[in-house]
């Protein structure tokens, strides 16, 4: 909570030489959260050599997920039209992971996307989006995230595209996006010891993220260090 109130005018984390093999990163924050809520993870992960990207995705990210994800599609062909980006990797807590699951599958980011790693991303809604309801008139994103919804329904028809991977980190103690809920096909599953807000702010996660983002042969083994939270 404390790093979601700093807002969404935060300082970046700098910019970094990466290897070749090395796409840059693009985190998306979740549902009624800022850029702020990004910061410990962008930092770490800036730390380990990625260079890293965020945008602002309204005031606390609570339009319509489409639109969002239309948005992130922009700003990818954006740096590529300005720059010699092929491809790059996604992070997405929460909300944002089915931001990054969407421009993946509707919009093109087959074309864009090397990998796609979704923490605590509520694949088959949450009922916690109740809370939000009240939202709904000025955002989607609530009614988009209750189970069942026309959305979710909708995102999950169809195969992932071919040469995209696609990981799913979930919190033991998770209560927004529990572990116990049904797992997407060709989706590689990984569950930690930690809660929804664990997955942003405890070192241990940022060292699997930057492992998983390091490694140029998706779906290999992790190193000692993190096989332990590997399902």
């Amino acid at each position: 909570m404390r790093h979601t109130l700093q807002g969404n005018r935060i300082a970046p984390s700098g910019t970094c030489e990466r290897g070749r093999d090395r796409p840059p990163v693009l985190l998306i924050h979740g549902y009624l959260a800022t850029r702020g809520s990004l910061q410990l993870l962008e930092r770490r992960l800036a730390d380990k050599g990625h260079l890293v990207l965020t945008y602002r995705l309204g005031l606390l990210h609570t339009g319509d997920i489409c639109e969002s994800a239309s948005l992130i599609a922009r700003k990818i062909e954006s740096i590529a039209a300005q720059t010699s980006l092929d491809r790059i990797d996604i992070v997405g807590h929460s909300m944002g992971g089915l931001v990054g699951l969407y421009y993946l599958k509707r919009l093109g980011g087959r074309r864009r996307v090397r990998r796609l790693i979704m923490l605590g991303t509520p694949t088959s809604g949450t009922w916690s989006a109740l809370l939000g309801v009240a939202m709904a008139p000025f955002g989607r994103a609530s009614l988009q995230l209750l189970p069942d919804s026309h959305f979710l329904r909708d995102l999950e028809q169809g195969s992932l595209p071919e040469g995209v991977e696609v990981i799913s980190v979930t919190g033991e103690r998770d209560l927004l996006a529990p572990t116990r809920s049904p797992h997407l096909a060709g989706v590689r599953h990984i569950s930690v010891p930690t809660n929804h807000a664990g997955l942003l702010v405890d070192v241990e996660i940022a060292n699997l993220v930057g492992e998983i983002l390091s490694d140029p042969s998706p779906g290999q083994p992790l190193t000692s260090n993190t096989a332990a939270y590997r399902r």
